[in-house]
């Protein structure tokens, strides 16, 4: 035990030496994972030979722990601080374990409702892991064991050239472990199963415990500080597969293998350190490392195995982790996603070791990101860095927030709260959760997701560096991570308390089934879809049935979050009023023995509110966020962001939310061409034309749906667009609140107008062409003249009743709109047009801005 006191003092006593490209605040542009991939495919080896010659920055004198003060802290007294940090943790107590945390609900007790958002997020994952072959996966494995090779091997980043390959087999093992946990699926059981099997089979093969994708010669390189793309990155990957295999999915063969591969890889740092010394390894940890501390700490809680606890200390970052401890902002400049997983690792260093430094760390990480680097999604990063603190609105483009960074903030959020049960940090998780992941699947299009989420104006999901990705063709970082995100959306939903009355503590509102164990009851929670229409959320809880055994007293601790009111917010237990707490606490149910029947409902008020960019310059003050409830709201546009909100608080003078009414009376209007090529009626920059039929969830979608509006009509008057024909109408763009579609005079165009007047007015009449099925719009102003959908649309009069070239071309199959609302949709009055805004989960393709400029 001394032995390991002294070691864990020297690790954090000798990381000066290292400083260099991610602890300089200098980094290459090698950090970045999609500069990395660009440079190993590419064939100019020039370009390739001058990056590498800046590869490590190795500092003349930053040798000692002294010269890693933060360059922020000019402070003299804190120098004395910052060496007085190592003798606190020489006589502190590493070996106290922690009490108190509240302990994870596992995911096998936890059933989403497959109807709800979530469950149907869970289910496109699921498809896609089922899609995924198993040759393929582990071909490259198979390749560097010199086993046979079947079947045909993945590209992108999976490709057998990638030096990164494999790493997302260990997230493949990982997210299986995690779905089958969710769902019991028999299929992606043996799916997952054969994978571990085959792997083990190449590890065997090699005999010395090593197990990759790629040979070991990597490491030689890594070791040697020469240019490889991150080989102990991927190791973590797959020890964290295989360790899941076993802790969620009882697979004994998994632990052996990944017990096995740490051997290996211990006696390999312990080589680097006999050979050369401990500061030789601190200065390779400045290629990224995954989060192989948090991995050894997990192994370790395991097998008790000392190899493995120091192992994980060897690698923490201290030249990262000493600024975090300082308590000094300096992250700026650092690869996000490199350092966020070392986070991670020391918050498990703190839950085994109970060495406080290590919970500050996380306290104050968390802290700083919210504060100063994080978007209104909750994720970080630009270009995958961390730019300088409260200057995002400098940041604003389409490579923000790598999809990664996101999930591993989420880890750091669940172990805050675990620690402290402070509502802030479940706040920050259902941000995350909601904003962040879910927005990165395009719909229910398995296997095709996002790296980054873009926050700039007029961007899309679809229109980045990136774009999205592709089932088989892909396999970024950020694959690897959504498939294990979208596996365990149920693991943060609820958290138990031990004691001699078990508590139980519900931090998302999320559709879903718990079998609770401690409390001895199965508990449904049901959550009512959001609306725009109708401002409050209602969830209702139901205990469906109670286990045999002894009665057993437990309490329920509700989330009453931050965003709503207590205005109009209630909680009713069989019929009983309950009294609330302010948003921002919990509500707790005394302790009772819960019956079969016993029903709780909450109704929380979801209102409208923005929140200003993290910039503390005063002309970005005006930069905004919308939000409703948790939901971040995008505006469609192609750029515009200005709003003036006039001097009024309320939001109802500037923000009204679409009537549920509205939802049947969007339209699109198509016609068929001779080719069997189908057109429709498409608003193209103010101008109306016929184009091809679009797909959905694009730009082109919405240029060719519009709504409905009666004239002198209430719009609850009818229910569907076949009702109104001999009215009428006017036709409102879907991405255009408040302009109308209208006509420039016979024989000329049409185009879109921001007020209504004589020209904008339609009569919906059967069609002309005596199809039945078809409608013609005519001109209220022009009579017997019609919309006429030649190849250029234009006004046009009808000259007899004979012409059936005419007649066919007035005459327009009226279908449902190709874009429809989502059910949280509002219109925002802006200075120079209105904004439809929606979900930022809810889009694909289209066009949008995060941030609005709102003027008072």
């Amino acid at each position: 035990m001394r032995l390991f006191k002294f070691l864990s003092i020297l690790l954090s006593l000798c990381c000066g030496y290292a400083v260099c490209k991610e602890c300089t605040n200098i980094p290459t542009e090698l950090s970045s994972h999609t500069v990395r991939y660009e440079l190993l495919t590419s064939n100019n080896d020039t370009r390739k030979q001058e990056m590498f010659s800046h590869y490590h920055m190795t500092p003349t004198d930053d040798s000692t722990w002294s010269n890693l003060l933060p360059r922020k802290i000019l402070k003299v007294e804190d120098e004395h601080k910052w060496s007085m940090m190592y003798r606190k943790l020489k006589s502190s107590d590493l070996f106290n374990q922690q009490e108190g945390f509240l302990k994870e609900v596992s995911l096998q007790d936890v059933r989403l409702d497959p109807g709800s958002k979530h469950g149907r997020a869970q289910q496109t994952n699921l498809k896609y892991l089922l899609m995924l072959d198993v040759d393929s996966l582990v071909w490259s494995f198979r390749k560097t064991a010199g086993l046979p090779t079947p079947g045909e091997p993945y590209k992108g980043w999976e490709d057998p050239n990638c030096e990164l390959r494999g790493h997302f087999v260990g997230h493949y093992m990982s997210a299986s472990a995690q779905m089958w946990a969710s769902t019991n699926n028999r299929i992606l059981q043996k799916k997952m199963s054969a994978v571990v099997s085959a792997l083990s089979e190449c590890q065997n093969k090699m005999g010395t415990g090593y197990l990759s994708a790629f040979p070991s010669e990597q490491f030689d390189r890594f070791e040697a500080i020469k240019p490889v793309w991150a080989p102990y990155y991927t190791i973590h990957k797959i020890l964290a597969g295989l360790l899941d295999q076993h802790t969620l999915a009882n697979n004994k063969q998994a632990l052996n293998m990944a017990i096995w591969m740490v051997e290996y890889f211990y006696n390999r740092v312990q080589n680097v350190m006999a050979k050369y010394s401990i500061e030789r390894h601190w200065l390779s940890l400045n290629e990224e490392t995954g989060g192989m501390n948090d991995v050894l700490y997990r192994l370790y809680t395991v097998t008790k195995n000392p190899k493995h606890l120091f192992l994980a200390h060897l690698f923490d970052k201290p030249c990262f982790l000493g600024v975090l401890a300082m308590k000094a902002d300096d992250i700026s400049g650092y690869h996000a996603n490199t350092h966020i997983p070392v986070v991670v690792g020391s918050q498990m260093r703190y839950e085994i070791t109970g060495e406080s430094l290590y919970k500050e760390i996380g306290t104050f990480f968390m802290d700083i990101v919210n504060s100063s680097h994080a978007y209104p999604t909750g994720g970080t990063s630009v270009d995958e860095f961390w730019r300088d603190p409260k200057r995002l609105a400098s940041t604003l483009k389409t490579e923000n927030e790598e999809s990664c960074t996101t999930y591993n903030m989420l880890k750091v959020s669940r172990h805050l709260f675990r620690w402290t049960k402070e509502m802030a940090y479940a706040d920050y998780y259902e941000r995350a959760l909601t904003n962040g992941v879910l927005s990165i699947q395009r719909g229910t299009e398995p296997g095709v997701m996002i790296y980054m989420l873009p926050h700039g104006r007029g961007v899309s999901k679809g229109r980045s560096y990136h774009s999205w990705g592709t089932q088989f063709e892909t396999f970024w970082c950020c694959y690897g991570t959504g498939i294990e995100s979208f596996s365990k959306l149920g693991d943060s939903i609820y958290f138990e308390e031990a004691g001699n009355v078990p508590g139980l503590y519900v931090i998302q509102h999320i559709s879903s089934l718990l079998n609770w164990k401690s409390g001895n009851i199965l508990l449904k929670q049901k959550v009512e879809p959001a609306v725009s229409w109708d401002s409050h959320l209602r969830v209702t809880f139901t205990i469906l049935s109670k286990k045999k055994g002894p009665d057993v007293a437990s309490t329920l601790h509700l989330r009453i979050p931050f965003w709503t009111h207590s205005s109009g917010a209630k909680a009713v237990l069989n019929g009983q009023d309950l009294s609330l707490p302010p948003p921002g606490n919990f509500l707790s149910i005394p302790p009772r023995n819960w019956s079969p029947g016993d029903k709780l409902t909450l109704e929380l008020p979801m209102g409208l509110r923005t929140e200003t960019i993290k910039d503390d310059r005063p002309e970005y003050a005006s930069l905004q966020a919308i939000f409703y409830g948790p939901y971040l709201l995008a505006g469609l546009t192609s750029g515009d962001w200005d709003i003036k909100k006039g001097s009024s608080l309320s939001f109802s003078n500037w923000i009204t939310p679409i009537p549920a009414a509205y939802h049947s009376h969007l339209i699109s209007l198509s016609q068929q061409l001779t080719n069997s090529k189908t057109v429709v009626l498409t608003n193209s920059n103010f101008s109306i034309t016929m184009d091809e039929l679009p797909m959905t969830g694009t730009d082109s979608s919405i240029d060719a749906t519009f709504r409905i509006i009666l004239k002198d009509t209430a719009p609850s008057e009818f229910s569907k667009p076949e009702e109104i024909i001999g009215k009428s109408v006017m036709l409102e763009p879907f991405d255009f609140p408040g302009m109308v579609l209208t006509h420039q005079g016979i024989g000329k165009g049409l185009t879109i107008a921001e007020s209504v007047d004589e020209n904008s007015i339609f009569r919906f009449v059967s069609g002309l062409d005596g199809n039945g099925e078809t409608i013609s719009l005519e001109s209220a102003s022009q009579k017997g003249c019609f919309v006429h959908g030649s190849s250029n649309i234009r006004l046009k009069c009808k000259s007899g009743s004979s012409d059936s070239e005419f007649n066919k071309a007035a005459s327009f199959t009226l279908r449902d709109g190709i874009s429809k609302y989502h059910p949280i949709s509002f219109v925002a009055k802006g200075m120079k047009r209105n904004f439809l805004l929606a979900p930022l989960l809810s889009l694909m393709d289209e066009s949008y801005t995060v941030f609005f400029n709102i003027q008072p």
